[in-house]
């Protein structure tokens, strides 16, 4: 009972600041949804120095490893979202926004949990 809820408070945390986030990036002007793309990147690099530490000196508990990793960043990440806003981006026909979208959200977001796990290493 104790790791749902930590999961659950992590999860809650991390989904606030990830609306948050959208509310203050995501522009109706443009379309470009930054706010989860900003989330996403974030939270991959987050993810990485996380359990970046947990590998390195073996000093973050199961317990901090379930509120941090699985529950807030699990939260302030989303997949669902970036998904739909693809959805979307085909949808209208704008083909160059996907592409570039998915590629960046991708590369980047890898790199950033490779970088996260990189900066504890150091």
């Amino acid at each position: 009972m104790k790791q749902l809820l930590l999961v659950f408070v992590g999860g809650g945390f991390g989904s606030v600041l990830r609306f948050l986030i959208g509310k203050w990036l995501n522009s109706s002007n443009d379309g470009i949804p930054y706010g989860t793309f900003a989330a996403n990147i974030i939270g991959s690099l987050l993810i990485g120095i996380i359990l970046g530490l947990a590998a390195k000196n073996n000093n973050l508990s199961e317990s901090q490893i379930l509120l941090l990793a699985t529950g807030f960043c699990g939260g302030f990440t989303t997949f669902s979202t970036f998904a739909y806003e693809n959805h979307v981006f085909l949808k209208s026909g704008d083909f160059t926004s996907f592409a570039i979208y998915t590629i960046a959200s991708f590369i980047i977001g890898f790199l950033a949990v490779f970088l996260g796990i990189y900066l504890v290493k150091v």
